[in-house]
């Protein structure tokens, strides 16, 4: 294989935004790697370990690692593509399916060492895509001045909101006009995206957002908006720019959100603790979207073996730790879940506990699928615009219809 140089002109029509190595194709005896934009410095040990280890070289790329399936479709096929490449799993079915991820095969030994969440993430119809990098999910960040201590459930918090509400004040605000931030609640009262089959993938036909525990959920995360605890204004797009300005301005005492949040809540002096979700009025821990990144061989490699020895090799427990340490990602590594490093730190080990309630993200295409009439549904029922029932069966509806149309074939 020939070496390929992209000029820096070429570069910015692909939208990089940061390039480790000038080659965009890597030789034969060599690896190209997509890394996420500002990580790769968390795996700069791993690599040249593996590249003395393998006497091998190994360049590494950065960009947005939403972005990167899309630029494969791309760089694949005219040769210029990745080894080894980073996903958000919820896209790995869809890459599947358009044939540009291969297949790993990892002993039940080396699998056993992850979380069973985060690999079940990169699991399609029973064949493993990928090696899981780093989880996150949602939690609970709360104003220690405001509230010294993060109520454990949800009733506690509802209490504690009333208090605020009638000093003119808020407790808890969240966005449970929208799935992502609902479906824990929906999920712990015993709600569902998809169905599962007999052999554990993930059956599209039976859709759980209109079942009794969607609507009980649904009926739940009303009462918040009806009784007045929830402003007006944190509904619809700009909902999530008005929940971080009222608690930045500390007039709300606690927020759900994700480890998004934590570094511009800091630039903005907040004194903030961070807490696992707090437990449902039936007793159970809100189940939220889990969301995984994880390292895949590109069908396009001609190296897939060397590509599968490199990912495998970096997702050892020392470099993984490495990697929390430089990149504050939190590897899903069973051996890593009690280091003092990560159970020490309030916010990632909030995040760790999350996440063993979490629920993977359908990864499958139909997915897609879902947003927009789910969210329409819960905007129109937590306000009181549409019965919950009705306007949840009006959003399977929709969605099934959807699902036909597109996913049919």
């Amino acid at each position: 294989m020939k070496i390929k140089t992209l000029t820096a002109a070429v570069m910015m029509s692909l939208g990089l935004l940061s390039v480790v190595g000038q080659t965009a194709r890597a030789a034969d005896g060599e690896l190209l790697v997509w890394e996420d934009i500002k990580k790769s410095n968390g795996i700069t040990d791993a690599v040249k370990a593996f590249e003395a280890k393998y006497n091998v070289k190994v360049k590494v790329m950065e960009m947005p690692y939403t972005q990167q399936i899309e630029k494969l479709r791309l760089d694949g096929p005219a040769g210029i593509g990745p080894d080894v490449l980073v996903l958000p799993h919820d896209q790995v079915g869809t890459a599947v399916v358009q044939g540009l991820i291969s297949p790993l095969k990892l002993t039940p030994e080396y699998l056993a060492s992850f979380t069973k969440p985060a690999v079940d993430a990169q699991t399609y119809q029973g064949q493993v895509y990928g090696i899981p990098k780093a989880v996150e999910t949602i939690v609970m960040v709360y104003n220690k001045d405001l509230m010294p201590k993060a109520p454990e459930t949800f009733e506690e918090l509802k209490a504690f909101s009333k208090t605020q509400r009638d000093a003119g004040k808020y407790g808890l605000l969240a966005k449970f006009d929208e799935i992502y931030y609902a479906f824990g609640v929906v999920s712990g009262m015993g709600g569902y995206v998809f169905g599962p089959n007999s052999d554990g993938s993930l059956n599209v036909d039976d859709i759980g957002l209109a079942n009794q525990g969607a609507n009980d959920a649904v009926s739940y995360l009303k009462s918040f908006y009806a009784d007045g605890l929830f402003p007006a204004g944190i509904v619809g797009d700009t909902g999530a720019n008005a929940i971080d300005s009222l608690f930045t301005e500390k007039k709300a005492a606690a927020v759900i959100t994700g480890p998004w949040s934590f570094q511009p809540y800091k630039d903005a002096g907040v004194n903030y603790g961070v807490a696992p979700l707090p437990v449902l009025p039936n007793g159970e821990h809100m189940r939220s979207f889990l969301g995984v990144k994880g390292y895949s061989v590109s069908t396009y490699s001609k190296q897939k073996e060397l590509a599968q020895q490199f990912i495998e090799f970096i997702n050892q427990p020392e470099y993984a730790k490495v990697r929390f340490q430089v990149t504050g990602e939190i590897p899903p590594v069973k051996a890593l879940v009690d280091d003092p490093l990560i159970k020490d730190d309030e916010k990632s080990r909030a995040v760790a506990i999350q996440a063993g309630y979490a629920v993977p993200m359908p990864s499958v295409p139909e997915m897609g699928e879902v947003w927009s009439p789910a969210n329409s549904a819960l905007q129109l029922a937590v306000t009181g615009k549409q019965d919950v029932k009705a306007a949840l069966d009006g959003a399977v509806k929709n969605i099934k219809m959807q699902i036909e149309a597109i996913h049919a074939n």
